[in-house]
């Protein structure tokens, strides 16, 4: 008598995810939606308590910031960092950030600015050293690191047959996050960013400021810790510079932790609370602004001229 053969249990998917996916694209095996899902979201989990209860939570009941940047917990801990291509990319770099910090990371173009953001959300494999995130090894256990972070690139990618709010549904539904929760959550997100009028027309004919928009809209869904953006003001006008930064002193406000590149160092001036110079993929100065003005001997200087002397000086000796 043969062996009975059990069939195979059918993957659980998310419903609405479901009827989201046909709204777009039609058919599609189950495996193509999982597929395509992990572009968006690496894994699948149920939702910390934190989140259902930040939707609630009275402002005065939020931890102060002050505690939080005085308490010397790393959000972030680089040891020894490296890649290389055609030649080092980052090399050896030790980089920590606290809790609660708003980190500008400068640089030309071609400095390492990228890849190390890359490594530490997990898109590239360093050759050496370590990425601690919140006391988690990021390299060992990559997928509790991405569950506590957000990744949002400069070129980032959206459903374009999506309304902004099917979006953050799609997004939250990937995470394994209550549509009840989330609802009200992604609403407000949208509306933060200045996209009310915008909820319930398609991305597709969005410029790429609104996108980006709606890219860190989706990114902030399930209430990262690291908030993780590269260039993220680039391509906005003024107001949707204003509705993003906005944001993001808020998440910080609130515990979170934001590392950021830029090229507009006035932005890097007026929010960071340390600034961070890479260049050959190594760090040539770190400090708040007025202790790189220290560090340069001028307590007038501006960050511009303070970052074209130290590229300078960088690009001389090599």
């Amino acid at each position: 008598m043969s062996a009975r053969i059990e069939p195979k249990r059918p993957i659980p998917v998310n419903k609405p995810l479901i009827r989201l996916y046909h709204h777009i694209y039609g058919d599609m095996p189950q495996h193509g939606l999982i597929r395509i899902s992990r572009s968006i979201c690496p894994v699948r989990f149920t939702a910390p308590k934190r989140f259902l209860s930040k939707v609630t939570q009275p402002t005065s009941e939020l931890p102060d910031r002050h505690h939080i940047m005085t308490s010397q917990l790393s959000a972030l801990a680089l040891r020894g960092l490296t890649k290389r291509f055609d030649r080092p990319a980052v090399d050896a770099l030790d980089l920590t950030i606290r809790v609660g910090e708003f980190y500008a990371l400068l640089g030309p173009n071609g400095a390492g600015k990228t890849t190390t953001l890359r490594m530490v959300a997990g898109l590239l494999r360093p050759d050496a050293g370590s990425v601690s995130i919140l006391g988690i090894d990021a390299l060992a256990d990559p997928v509790a690191a991405k569950q506590i972070m957000a990744w949002v690139s400069d070129e980032p990618m959206i459903y374009d047959k999506l309304t902004p709010l099917e979006y953050l549904e799609f997004v939250a539904g990937l995470w394994g996050i209550d549509p009840r929760a989330s609802e009200k959550s992604a609403r407000n997100l949208l509306i933060s960013l200045g996209l009310e009028p915008h909820l319930n027309e398609r991305c597709e004919g969005f410029s790429k400021g609104m996108r980006q928009k709606v890219a860190l809209a989706g990114a902030l869904v399930h209430d990262p810790r690291l908030i993780i953006l590269d260039e993220p003001l680039t391509g906005l006008d003024a107001l949707s510079a204003r509705h993003v930064k906005g944001l993001l002193q808020e998440r910080v406000r609130t515990g979170c932790t934001v590392i950021m590149t830029t090229h507009i160092l006035e932005v890097a001036e007026r929010m960071a609370d340390r600034i961070g110079v890479i260049a050959s993929g190594r760090l040539i100065a770190e400090g708040t602004l007025n202790e790189l003005r220290e560090q340069n001997g001028r307590n007038d200087t501006t960050l511009e001229d303070m970052f074209i002397a130290l590229v300078d000086t960088e690009a001389a000796a090599a």
